[in-house]
């Protein structure tokens, strides 16, 4: 099955189904001599986990990394790092009766028109469980950029119609992890909590919005054409599971402004070039310019509701269909780790890539 890696010379590539044994991934390309933080590393996984409140599915896994190569001595030796995250608490018995079935706005159908089968336990390998790879990758990504004082920050501004109404430069994202939905703002936190505490006793899902921001990339990360930088987010955070949309910069409000209001004007202040607005997101042709790079990623609310709804079985029949199991009433809290990762994985492979591009 192709499609399970991603980048060119920092490349991930990921294994495992959602009931499996185990997933697990292999990191190809990143540089020798690299201080592994392990504790680090485990905390980005406890942001994303499984179980961590009463508003996220109560899957309880762990979700502790084994790393099986490419680490020597707490450094990185150049060579492939592989690793593994053990499914301790997958319990297929909740999707027997789902074995023939097509759920509504899953990848059920999609699958078994593909390949002719798939594993129908919590999606098997189209279940948002792999994005737990994701953050493994993403967090030594994360430490490779600590190295060039790159910061990466996401945040949920956004659940249902409740809508952070603050720009991102007036936000102080360590208070991003002082609440359960991950929203540096309380009063606005606190909303929308009680929203997805009421959406999830009614027995269904709501979607919203996870912003980032990342602070002090150089300008020049980017390639030409098909590689552009915000194309390679665009592709990246598209990728992540439940994920509708993605807007970087002035986004889909620049159809309301003429080029006169849009243009990023450019100044030089003692020495150093930058432009008196950002509406570019900090990346013009598809490169950065040395402004923070800014974007919103639009998340639909979750397919898995505990309501009956009618559907089609594998025979074509129709049938009602009724969820069990353990789901996300709302998974903008532990999408935030999830998009910063996936940010950093392109944003390192990027970096490595214009290292080579000049003598």
């Amino acid at each position: 099955m192709a499609g399970n890696s991603f980048g060119t010379l920092f490349k991930l590539t990921t294994f495992g189904e959602s009931h499996g044994a185990a997933i697990g991934g292999i990191i190809d390309g990143c540089p020798a001599g690299l201080e592994i933080d392990l504790n680090f590393i485990q905390n980005e996984m406890q942001r994303r986990k499984p179980g961590q409140s009463h508003i996220t599915t109560q899957r309880k896994e762990e979700d502790v990394v084994k790393f099986l190569s490419g680490i020597f001595e707490g450094k990185t030796m150049g060579t492939p790092i592989g690793f593994i995250i053990e499914n301790s608490d997958a319990k297929s018995k909740d999707y027997e009766h789902l074995k023939d079935a097509f759920r509504p706005s899953h990848a059920d159908f999609t699958y078994q028109q593909k390949y002719g089968v798939r594993d129908y336990r919590g999606g098997g390998r189209s279940s948002a469980r792999e994005t737990a790879c994701r953050i493994v990758g993403g967090a030594i990504s994360k430490l490779l950029l600590r190295k060039e004082n790159i910061s990466i920050n996401a945040y949920v501004s956004c659940v249902g119609k409740i809508k952070l109404n603050s720009n991102y430069k007036n936000l102080d994202f360590s208070k991003t992890e002082n609440n359960l939905v991950r929203c540096p703002d309380e009063k606005t936190a606190a909303e929308m909590i009680s929203l997805i505490e009421e959406t999830r006793k009614k027995g269904d899902t709501v979607g919203g919005i996870v912003s980032c921001v990342v602070k002090n990339t150089p300008a020049g990360l980017g390639e030409p054409v098909f590689d552009k930088l915000h194309a390679d987010l665009g592709k990246a955070m598209l990728s992540i599971n439940a994920v509708k949309g993605f807007e970087y910069g002035s986004g889909f409000d620049s159809v309301n402004y003429n080029g006169s209001e849009l243009n990023d004007v450019f100044v030089n202040e003692n020495g150093i070039i930058s432009t008196t607005t950002n509406n570019s997101g900090g990346m013009q042709g598809g490169i950065s310019n040395g402004q923070d790079i800014y974007f919103n990623v639009a998340f639909k609310a979750v397919a898995t509701i505990m309501k009956t709804q009618k559907s089609v079985n594998e025979k074509g029949e129709e049938i009602n269909l009724e969820a069990k199991g353990r789901h996300d009433p709302c998974v903008l809290p532990r999408a935030v780790a999830i998009v910063e990762s996936m940010a950093a994985l392109v944003l390192v492979d990027h970096l490595l890539r214009a290292k080579v591009s000049k003598v």
